[in-house]
C-alpha cells in the first residue's frame, strides 16, 4: 500500500506538536491512508523537539529532527524532505493553518495520476490589518519577480516522489521551495482551501521578517532586480539628457542658469541610482559568495530514536 510522508516543519512550536499529530492521526486514519509525520524542529527555542520526542516514542509513525540552530522554513522544508520514505509527500504548517481535511482530496488527485497538488488559498482567514498589508505588499513583490500568481500561492502541496527527488538533486543551497515546484514543472493540480485559525502560539511571521524573505527569495530565484539596475542606468541618462537639453535651450536665449541647486540635484538622484544598484550587486555578489563555499543548508543536531539508518545521509547535507 501507498505511503504518504508529511513534513511539518516547526519553530517554537510546543504547544502544537501533540495536537497536531493527534488530529492528522484522526483524519488520516479515518481516510485510509497510510502515512509517516516528520517534524523537524528549526532551532527552536522552546521544548519543541523534546515533544516531537514524547510523540515518536508514543507513535512509530512519527519521527523529527531537530537543527544546531535557526536554518529558517526554507531549510526545513528540504530537511523534512530528506526525512521522508513515502512515494507522495506532503509539506504543511505544523500549525494547523493548512486544514488535514483537505489532505484526502489531495491523496485523491495523486492517486488519479497528479505529480504536484497545489494548496490554493480561498481567503487568509482573520489576520489583523498590519499582516494583512504586509503580506499582501510581499506577495505583490514575489509575484512581479519571480512571474507567477503568489498571492495565493502557499507551501501546503502534495509532491510525488519522482518530484522530491528532482528538488533534492539541486544543488543551490539558497531555496525558495514554492517557487521551485512551480519551476519543475510536471502534472499539478489544484485544492482550494481556507486559512485556518491558529489554536496555540502565534505566528512568528512579522512585516520586516516577510520582507527579508522576500528580498532572500527574490534574489534567490530571480535575476530581475539586476535588470533593474540597468533600467536605473537608463533613467538616469535619459534625465540627464534632459536636462542637458534644458540647459543648452537657456543658454542660447541668453538666460542665466542658476546650476547650483541642479547640480546637487543631479548629484542626489545619481548617486541614490548608483548606491541602490550597488546595494541590489553587493547582495547578488553575497549570494554567489554564500554557494561558492558549499555550506550545508542546514545541520541536524539530534534526531528521534526511530529515524532509520537509510536516510540519516541528511546529516551530511
Amino acid at each position: 500500500m501507498a505511503l504518504l510522508s508529511i513534513v511539518l516543519p516547526a519553530y517554537n512550536e510546543e504547544q502544537n506538536i501533540a495536537n497536531t499529530a493527534a488530529v492528522l492521526k484522526n483524519c488520516l486514519e479515518s481516510a485510509g491512508i497510510e502515512y509517516e509525520l516528520v517534524f523537524i524542529s528549526d532551532g527552536s527555542r522552546d521544548d519543541t523537539f523534546k515533544e516531537i520526542q514524547k510523540a515518536a516514542a508514543a507513535d512509530s509513525r512519527i519521527k523529527g529532527a531537530e537543527f544546531s540552530r535557526n536554518f529558517g522554513k526554507e531549510a526545513g522544508i528540504f530537511a523534512g524532505l530528506e526525512l521522508t520514505e513515502g512515494d507522495a509527500v506532503i509539506v504543511m504548517d505544523c500549525d494547523l493553518q493548512h486544514p488535514p481535511q483537505v489532505i484526502p482530496e489531495m491523496w485523491e488527485k495523486w492517486q488519479q495520476g497528479a505529480e504536484i497538488v497545489e494548496g490554493i488559498k480561498k481567503s487568509r482567514g482573520e489576520e489583523s490589518l498590519g499582516y494583512k498589508l504586509s503580506a499582501g505588499l510581499f506577495y505583490k513583490i514575489m509575484s512581479k519577480l519571480i512571474k507567477m500568481d503568489m498571492n495565493a500561492s502557499s507551501d501546503f502541496k502534495l509532491l510525488d516522489r519522482k518530484v522530491v527527488r528532482v528538488l533534492l538533486e539541486l544543488p543551490e543551497r539558497n531555496t525558495f521551495f514554492r517557487a521551485l515546484t512551480f519551476w519543475a514543472g510536471f502534472q499539478t493540480e489544484t485544492v482550494e482551501y481556507e486559512v485556518q485559525e491558529r489554536q496555540f502560539g502565534e505566528s512568528k511571521w512579522s512585516f520586516w521578517s516577510l520582507m527579508r524573505y522576500a528580498i532572500a527569495n527574490a534574489t534567490s530565484f530571480s535575476t530581475l532586480p539586476l535588470q533593474m539596475v540597468t533600467v536605473m542606468g537608463v533613467v538616469s541618462i535619459l534625465f540627464s539628457v534632459i536636462l542637458a537639453v534644458q540647459t543648452l535651450i537657456k543658454y542660447l536665449f541668453g538666460n542665466a542658469v542658476e546650476g547650483f541647486t541642479t547640480v546637487i540635484l543631479l548629484i542626489l538622484i545619481i548617486g541614490g541610482f548608483i548606491m541602490l544598484s550597488m546595494g541590489v550587486i553587493g547582495h547578488y555578489i553575497s549570494r554567489i559568495y554564500e554557494e561558492v563555499k558549499g555550506r550545508p543548508k542546514y545541520i541536524i543536531s539530534k534526531i528521534t530514536d526511530n529515524v532509520q539508518e537509510s536516510v540519516l545521509g541528511a546529516w551530511k547535507k
